[in-house]
């Protein structure tokens, strides 16, 4: 500590010095006597003294409510029976109102497939004749039964269809619960980070209160102008004013992450962990490995793919439907007769008639033209918008691993020179100053130095976070491995 220590010995001579510069600039101001204004001086001098002094307190009481506020928010976040990122993840999973809802759409194609295996009802028919004019006593009565016949595979094609469009479903919802999951850790990070730097600025406000003092006493000794306090106070405010919309951004993902994970928002949400501590997905060895097992287990990929084999079963079904209607029917019939002229008298005769038929339809003019084509036309855009999402699975894996890449290397950089550096030039800053090496403006400077380092550096922990959370979802998979 020579420099330090040479400081402290040069100290005199500084206050000395700028003593006979304040003297100075006093004495060509002044309008009035010497002794005159040597008394407005003094008395100016002491209400500044006591207006700073209660300033001073007014910091420091200030600082004091916000370090206790910063404390509670922080003992509430980083508390040991806290909600960890995968809990709040597998919570969403079974509570989320959204997604509880999507999930019908499964039940609901389960009940197409259940209706689709029904075969068609038949058909009864009843007729009353009765005579009239001529013949009063002539009556027939008949019952008939028909039963259409789905020829052409139509019932088989029409279930395969609807199990189609149940596996598309069920790969709906797989997606939907893949993309949840990537929106709970993203607001868990930005809650994360949020709460990081509202630690860094409690750090600096302790800091700033050694400050406070030191000016304070530097002012009452008149070895400090009182705009160095007046600067630090602007310095204080607007540390404190970023303060408030940090504690807003951290409730607003607090909230944020109990709306999507179905819990009562009139509740406190506890979390634990902290952004360089956070639990990180563990990728693959190789970006190849990374797109292999994304290919494989994408759940939009493997609905795209579905969408294709739908389109296909629709096609099939158009074309049995082609196939013409054919329904089988029988009848059963009872007619009276009555016959009065009669060389015998009045005859009674009656006939009982069974009848058998089948009915077809001819496909002339409607051969499902128009649905076969359409069926077709549905086939070349499911494939191509398979072959889309492919590309867009690939160049999702990709981006997330360059990302990941990107931010470990600037993670590096920043633990091993760049926040090392910055807290040593701040201590010796800070050391210089309280010596009467430097003044406050560069003591501010280097501090808020500090403070960009640090949220650069927290701006790099997220950024790594959420590229390993975009590479998992980009793989398809929901759970950590």
């Amino acid at each position: 500590m020579p420099f330090f220590q040479l400081m402290r010995r040069e100290r005199s001579a500084h206050a000395l010095a700028r003593r006979m510069g304040y003297y100075c600039l006093a004495i060509l101001i002044a309008s009035s006597s010497w002794t005159n204004a040597a008394a407005q001086s003094s008395g100016e001098t002491r209400a500044n003294l006591a207006e700073n002094s209660g300033l001073e307190a007014s910091f420091t009481s200030q600082r004091e409510r916000r370090v206790s506020r910063d404390d509670m928010v922080a003992t509430d976040l980083d508390s040991a029976q806290g909600w960890s990122v995968d809990e709040i993840v597998h919570r969403a999973l079974v509570s989320n109102a959204e997604l509880m809802a999507a999930r019908l759409d499964i039940d609901r194609a389960r009940a197409r497939l259940r209706q689709a295996g029904l075969r068609p009802n038949p058909t009864i028919d009843l007729e009353q004749q009765n005579g009239v004019f001529n013949t009063p006593g002539e009556r027939a009565t008949s019952v008939g039964l028909s039963l259409p016949l789905e020829l052409g595979g139509k019932r088989r094609k029409r279930i395969d269809l609807a199990q189609a469009e149940l596996e598309v479903a069920e790969a709906e919802i797989a997606d939907r619960e893949r993309r949840l999951a990537n929106e709970v850790r993203a607001a868990y990070v930005e809650t994360m980070a949020a709460l990081r730097e509202l630690e860094v600025m409690t750090e600096l406000d302790d800091l700033d209160a050694r400050v406070v003092r030191v000016v304070e006493a530097r002012v009452a000794e008149g070895d400090a102008a009182p705009i160095e306090l007046n600067l630090l106070r602007v310095e204080l405010e607007r540390l404190r004013s970023r303060r408030a919309l940090i504690v807003g951004r951290l409730q607003a993902g607090l909230l944020r992450l109990q709306n999507m994970a179905g819990m009562p928002l009139d509740q406190q949400l506890r979390i634990r962990g902290g952004l360089p501590n956070a639990p990180l997905f563990e990728p693959p060895a190789t970006v190849e490995s990374a797109l292999e097992i994304a290919l494989r287990t994408r759940p939009d990929l493997r609905r795209a793919q579905l969408e294709v084999e739908t389109a296909e079963a629709g096609l099939k079904l158009t074309q049995a439907q082609s196939v013409p209607q054919v329904t089988v029917f029988t009848r059963y019939g009872v007619q009276r007769s009555s016959f009065d002229s009669t060389p015998i008298g009045a005859i009674n005769d009656r006939d009982k008639l069974f009848t058998f038929g089948v009915s077809i339809g001819l496909p002339i003019f409607d051969r499902k033209q128009g649905t076969n084509a359409e069926a077709e036309i549905m086939i070349v855009q499911a494939k191509h918008r398979r072959q889309f999402i492919e590309s867009t699975v690939r160049a999702e894996v990709m981006s997330a691993w360059a990302r990941h890449e990107a931010a470990k290397s600037s993670l590096k950089t920043f633990e091993c020179e760049v926040l090392a550096r910055s807290n040593e030039n701040v201590g010796v800053i800070r050391g210089a100053f309280e010596i009467g090496a430097f003044r406050i403006t560069e003591v501010i400077n280097v501090q808020r130095r500090l403070l960009d380092s640090q949220r650069e550096f927290t701006e790099a922990l997220v950024e790594r976070y959420r590229a390993l959370a975009d590479l998992q979802a980009a793989m398809g998979e929901i759970e950590k491995r």
